[in-house]
């Protein structure tokens, strides 16, 4: 389609110069797929920042640095179990100390003390002697090897001071970073709220479970959109099924507590296909409407007054993926405060069959530093791309063995 845009009437009462709704063009069609994937996950400003305790903030987005507030160690301490020795051989033990004890009187040459690994290290110990070079006759220590070997002590704050940086804001938060956070002293983290998505699956013919009967269609986007919202930090916050009738999707979309809805089966043009003009009426401003891809054309972006985002999907489970991973997971990253993903790039093998027009999205698998397609991938059918563990996104031009994009879809 051509460059046309449509004016969206503004709202009642409202004024084109204060609201950033009113008289918004609506490109029409036909946007290249960099292009809306990258308005997905630069457009949406950050949700607002939390405190929540180390428990609750795995998979969050640091919204501030992480910075260390202890030393760490807080003292030398072993690293090994042995002998903490001061001077030169052989070392007449005079006492002992374990972790959680306080640090032992200083040591004088030629004397040691018994440690255990994370107990203080005595002033004046030049080494701890690991137990297993160690020979003990009595109340004295010789070492059973000879010749020079690490101190066996670990010196305060080698590892962390306080202010040390731990992560940057737009961070996902990990569970090693979430154990380093303990490590380092911290109780809570602060991040961004995590995006409270709805899923509203539209058709008449869909049914949520069992076997379809004719003329019938099993929901198969419910569950993967959850899993790929889930893993990409967002937080479900229902799914329903909303028959092919404009006014119950307005209803769904006019319910609160979400900040994303991603409807599925609702953003072409037929005549059950209700999304465009449900927005239209509530004063939605447009971002995307059709992709230059294939599969995965009619997706739609779009903004309600307020700040919620609706994001169009098609009804095909393949193609659905494909305007997921376009359009849906990279505005839950940004929405978490994530910079957009740097996309894995490889030589592509196999049969693709790049689109004239744009954009043709692949399943492929990897192996080997290079990408092979998945053959037989269709839009109706997740066959091929169950398996798979990327989609590679083909050029027109492609030829065989040429690099592209990957984008990983487990």
């Amino acid at each position: 389609m051509g460059s046309e845009v449509i004016a969206v009437p503004t709202s009642p009462g409202t004024d084109a110069h204060a609201s950033p709704h009113a008289a918004v063009p609506r490109v029409e069609a036909g946007m290249s797929w960099h292009r809306a994937h990258r308005l997905a996950g630069t457009l949406p400003h950050p949700l607002a920042a939390e405190r929540v305790p180390l428990a609750r903030a795995h998979g969050h987005t640091l919204a501030e640095p992480a910075t260390s507030a202890a030393l760490l160690p807080g003292t030398d301490t072993a690293a090994m179990d042995g002998y903490a020795i001061s001077g030169r051989a052989p070392w007449r033990v005079v006492g002992r100390t374990l972790a959680g004890q306080p640090a032992h009187v200083p040591l004088a040459p030629g004397t040691a003390v018994e440690i255990a690994t994370g107990a203080p290290v005595p002033p004046g110990a030049d080494a701890v002697l690991p137990v297993e070079r160690c020979h003990v006759d009595g109340d004295t220590v010789t070492p059973s090897e000879t010749g020079p070997g690490r101190t066996h002590i670990r010196y305060a704050g080698e590892d962390l001071t306080p202010g040390r940086l731990l992560a940057p804001a737009g961070t996902r938060v990990t569970a090693t970073l979430a154990g380093l956070a303990a490590h380092a002293g911290l109780d809570e983290l602060t991040v961004h709220r995590s995006p409270r998505v709805r899923l509203a699956a539209t058709g008449d013919e869909i049914i949520g479970s069992g076997v379809p009967a004719a003329g019938q269609v099993r929901d198969a986007l419910t569950p993967l959109l959850t899993a790929l919202l889930t893993g990409t930090g967002g937080t479900l916050a229902g799914a329903v099924h909303v028959p092919d009738r404009a006014d119950l999707l307005a209803a769904e979309l006019a319910s609160a507590d979400w900040d994303v809805t991603a409807v599925t089966g609702s953003s072409s043009v037929g005549r059950a296909d209700h999304l465009h003009s449900v927005l239209t009426r509530a004063g939605a401003r447009w971002h995307v409407d059709g992709v230059a891809c294939r599969p995965g054309h009619p997706q739609a972006l779009a903004e309600l007054p307020g700040g919620r985002w609706v994001v169009g999907l098609p009804g095909n489970p393949y193609a659905a993926l494909v305007g997921a991973v376009t359009l849906l997971r990279p505005l839950l990253d940004a929405l978490q405060g994530r910079a957009p993903r740097e996309p894995l790039r490889l030589p592509v093998t196999g049969k693709a069959e790049p689109y004239d027009g744009g954009t043709r999205l692949v399943p492929v698998h990897l192996a080997d530093g290079r990408a092979t397609v998945v053959p037989g991938s269709r839009p109706a059918s997740l066959l091929s791309a169950a398996t798979a563990d990327a989609l590679a996104v083909i050029p027109s031009g492609w030829a065989q063995g040429d690099a592209a994009d990957l984008l990983p879809v487990q």
